[in-house]
């Protein structure tokens, strides 16, 4: 293969017009013609590769935030081709100022709002409703993600590809592949919805090619045509495991080893069709969750982070329940509440302890207007639960031009020997063709379960409004009701017998400004009441005001008013109890934070003010020092003080991160949490070596003390220590 030297290369392609800047508009679409390309380029950063020759280019970009629709600052080129195995992307990041240019994360999976990088956007069936997003920064470091819906990931998911990058003296280059193995498609369509990315990390500016409401997800992108002759090989892919085990409980002086082979396989009869099978399932590597200490009556909400169950999940999806909320919201669990399927109730008790999967299966596909998800799941015993065979079903149709309609089943107990099982139904709307560039979203849903022993009241229904915008007014409404005897033993719910209300109005200013990029004030709020009209509790939250600049910084300023009727004794902390009764107080928040580009990043809060009859202080400062890319340590320490006629306490949180990065393939992550309401103290130590994604190997420590005292005189309480080595061969 002739290689040309990078200077040349770029006037070479403009100079000949051998690439081909095939690009349509069409009011505010965009199209651009894919040329296949016969021989794959070489995947090393450097944009010389004849591939790129006859490759399409894109650089009609635009400012996507803060002010879209501008000329970006910088100049920015992408190509596209592609083969019957993988499509290929490349671009030249051109930087007036390269020695400012933000590198400072070398770990996979770590990531900072600091950093530059770019992103491809493909949506495989043009349908605006589902797809994937492939991030890579300058220092090649990958993140994935599998849109939920048509404008929310998952950066949970773990794809395959490959990602490389090169600094240069005008800025840096990028060369991907994404081998169709890892995407689900329509061979048969020749059109796929695309779009490009550039982030450049100390002027949070956002550049791109297609953009609506200052987003870019499948329902606004572009098309790329052409995409003729794609293939997947067999669709055969095996992840064989082997996991070594060492453990040792020191309550009871017990120790146990064990060594066990694992299986995942993955089939694709068809490229629209994926079947999963797992088998004898390990988990190990998967990062530890961050502590949270919780001073309500309700169970926390803690992600999916398990590849098994990420893959395709989107499909699994129901009601528009769990939508993000970009400001944190005034209780978030009430937007997580009455999902009819989670997938963290499988192989996890309500302890959070890991329980045995034996084995599963999982069907999911895309035929034409219909999406549909089948899942399965052996389950071991555990405790004085029986094996549980677990069963979850979706089917969704797409109606109107990007909305669906859809159904969903499940059936078994997770956490017991009961029988139980549900089915719903929802429809999901969206609009973002609205004028003004305005998005409406918006779901109907409900909900019914079947469970021995408790007859009627078995049901659970909502629907939401939502208008997401980012200038002018954005608002929001939600409404649930979940009556006393649902019960969804395969999804989350937090109480049952009430009624929850959302709401949430916004203002935001985008002034023309060289400091401040936006002024935003609002109101939001939830009310739940039980089902005989009686209020639990009410929180509305008055942002007066957040100052957002050009670098990453903000201040946040709010006023938070509570209301809750507690209907028995809760015990709050060891010994304090607060009696049944009504309760109102008002608390006050200051926050600031500074743009993680910086070798030394900030974020804290403070608040202060009532907490039922008696006070409550808290604070949150987190410090994030990235010296190098090779190091990077974070801090956060969290401080509750709580003041009641019925006694005092205080909680402590400490959470610290050190990570050292070898290389950007071998890696040292290291966690460290305590808190004093547990008195324990966690380690979580992983040493991963990913030569390419698909294939790892990780040495897993964790360690637990406790500090029954509260001396600081920390005993042993178990240790556990994973070797585990895994390898995908994909045909």
């Amino acid at each position: 293969m002739r290689r040309v030297a990078g200077g040349a290369f770029v006037a070479l392609c403009l100079w000949s017009g051998s690439a081909t800047l095939a690009q349509s508009v069409d009011g505010d679409s965009k199209s651009i013609q894919a040329i296949a390309t016969e021989v794959a380029p070489e995947i090393d950063g450097v944009v010389d590769d004849w591939a790129w020759l006859t490759a399409t280019i894109v650089d009609d970009l635009r400012v996507v935030s803060p002010n879209e629709g501008d000329m970006p600052s910088e100049l920015s080129r992408f190509y596209v081709t592609y083969d019957d195995k993988a499509i290929y992307v490349a671009g030249e990041f051109y930087d007036r100022e390269p020695d400012k240019i933000t590198a400072r994360v070398l770990r996979q999976g770590d990531y900072s709002d600091g950093e530059d990088g770019v992103m491809l956007i493909l949506d495989p069936f043009n349908q605006g409703r589902s797809g994937y997003a492939f991030y890579l920064t300058v220092n090649a470091v990958r993140f994935q993600a599998l849109y939920k819906n048509s404008t929310e990931e998952n950066w949970n998911w773990d794809g395959i590809w490959h990602g490389v990058t090169q600094r240069t003296e005008f800025g840096w280059t990028a060369e991907i592949v994404i081998p169709l193995q890892t995407l689900s498609f329509d061979p048969g369509n020749d059109t796929w919805g695309i779009n490009f990315t550039r982030y450049i990390g100390r002027r949070t500016e956002e550049i791109g090619w297609v953009s609506h409401n200052r987003k870019q997800n499948p329902s606004s992108s572009g098309e790329i045509t052409g995409l003729t002759g794609l293939k997947q090989g067999l669709g055969i892919e095996f992840v064989p495991s082997l996991v070594a085990t060492e453990s040792r409980d020191y309550s009871n002086d017990s120790k146990s080893s064990d060594f066990e082979p694992a299986l995942d396989v993955t089939y694709k009869p068809t490229p629209e069709l994926t079947a999963t099978l797992t088998l004898n399932t390990d988990f190990s590597g998967t990062s530890a969750d961050l502590r949270q200490v919780n001073l309500t009556r309700f169970d926390e909400f803690f992600p999916e982070k398990r590849k098994f169950f990420l893959q395709d999940m989107d499909i699994f999806e129901f009601g528009r329940i769990g939508t993000d909320d970009e400001d944190g919201g005034s209780d978030a669990i009430i937007r997580e509440t009455g999902r009819p399927f989670f997938s963290r109730r499988i192989g996890l008790s309500d302890d959070g302890e890991a329980i045995d999967i034996d084995g599963g299966v999982k069907l999911t596909g895309r035929v034409g207007s219909l999406d549909y998800g089948f899942l399965g799941i052996r389950q071991d015993a555990f405790a004085t639960v029986d094996p549980q065979e677990l069963f979850a079903a979706r089917l969704s149709a797409h109606v109107l031009q990007e909305s669906a309609v859809g159904v969903i089943a499940t059936a078994g107990d997770p956490t017991s020997n009961e029988n139980n099982s549900l089915y719903g139904i929802d429809f999901r709307y969206l609009n973002t063709r609205l004028g003004d560039d305005q998005t409406v979203e918006g779901a109907a849903w409900f909900q019914r379960t079947d469970t021995p022993g408790l007859d009627g009241q078995n049901s659970a229904y909502g629907f939401s409004l939502a208008a997401p915008n980012s200038v002018g007014w954005s608002g929001e409404l939600a409404y649930s009701e979940l009556q006393g005897n649902y019960r969804p033993a395969m999804g989350f719910v937090s109480q049952v017998d009430v009624r929850n209300l959302l709401f949430g109005a916004a203002y935001i200013w985008r002034p023309e400004s060289n400091v401040i990029r936006s002024i935003r004030s609002g109101v939001s709020g939830t009310r739940v009441e039980t089902l005989d009209g009686d209020l639990d509790r009410q929180q509305v939250d008055v942002q007066l005001l957040r100052i957002d600049n050009h670098t990453g910084d903000n201040i946040r300023l709010s006023v938070m008013n509570f209301r809750e009727n507690l209907p028995d004794v809760f015990e709050i902390s060891n010994g304090v109890l607060i009696p049944p009764g009504s309760y109102e107080w008002t608390r006050y928040c200051l926050r600031v934070g500074t743009g993680q580009h910086r070798v030394v990043s900030l974020s804290s809060w403070a608040c202060g003010g009532d907490f039922y009859d008696g006070t409550r202080k808290s604070a949150g400062p987190e410090i994030i020092w990235r010296p190098s890319m090779h190091f990077s340590m974070a801090a956060s320490y969290q401080l509750n003080s709580i003041d009641l006629p019925y006694g005092s306490f205080i909680t402590r949180q400490a959470t610290l991160q050190a990570d050292i990065a070898f290389s950007s393939t071998w890696y040292w992550e290291n966690l460290v949490q305590y808190d004093n309401v547990s008195d324990s103290l966690g380690v979580n130590s992983i040493m991963r070596w990913v030569p390419l994604a698909g294939r790892e190997l990780v040495l897993v420590l964790n360690r637990e003390f406790l500090d029954p005292s509260q001396s600081s005189d920390f005993i042993s309480s178990f240790a556990e220590t994973v070797l585990r080595f895994h390898y995908t061969f994909r045909y």
